[in-house]
């Protein structure tokens, strides 16, 4: 299992990236003003495992290489912490309103609103990048990586519920708040400036 410290840094970094507008919560937002929450939460279910998915890959593939090649965990934890850095500067300069302009089709069937949630997330190369530069620094490879992973696999599955939930019922007021003077542009700033402080911490970890 990770360590105290280790989860206190993960659950809330983990918060605040997921609760970002991206790919998935505008999904989240659009289906549920157009569908309602209920329907919606199949495309939630199918993307929480799209999601889980990509957090096992992406963690598998970087423990086999650090563990045949030790050296290269340094340079993973140097490489994914600029790149949470950047990400975060990134973030920080970004846009200040958000558009709901993913489609929704009101007469999918639950099977097909999970394929819609599972693709959306196994397609996102946003996630892949996340989870590549994220997560490895976060193993402690002396330990058991099962355990580990499925612990931080579980927070991550979590966090995306949590805030897709807020998304789908938010709906049009979310969207309002959001978009009202620079309530955007904070949020935007607070995950972009802990993006960067997580990305120093990895890198000098």
């Amino acid at each position: 299992m990770p360590t105290l410290a280790t989860l206190a840094v993960f659950i809330p970094t983990m918060f605040f990236i997921s609760i970002t507008p991206g790919m998935c919560m505008t999904l989240a937002m659009t289906l549920g003003l157009k569908i309602g929450l209920r329907r919606t939460l199949w495309m939630m279910l199918g993307e929480v495992f799209g999601v889980a998915v990509v957090a096992v890959s992406a963690v598998m593939g970087a423990a086999a290489i650090m563990l045949s090649y030790p050296a290269l965990f340094t340079w993973f934890k140097w490489i994914g912490g600029i790149y949470l850095m950047y990400l975060g500067c990134k973030m920080y300069w970004s846009g200040s309103h958000l558009s709901l302009n993913a489609e929704a089709d009101v007469t999918l069937s639950r099977f097909a609103l999970m394929s819609q949630g599972f693709v959306t997330a196994i397609a996102n190369p946003k996630g892949w990048a996340f989870m590549l530069s994220i997560l490895p620094p976060f193993i402690d490879t002396s330990r058991s990586i099962s355990w580990q992973l499925l612990a931080l696999v579980a927070v991550i599955m979590l966090s995306e519920f949590v805030c897709m939930l807020i998304y789908a019922s938010g709906g049009k007021g979310l969207k309002r708040l959001l978009n009202r003077g620079n309530n955007m542009r904070w949020m935007n700033a607070i995950s972009g400036t802990l993006l960067i402080g997580v990305g120093i911490w990895l890198a000098l970890s």
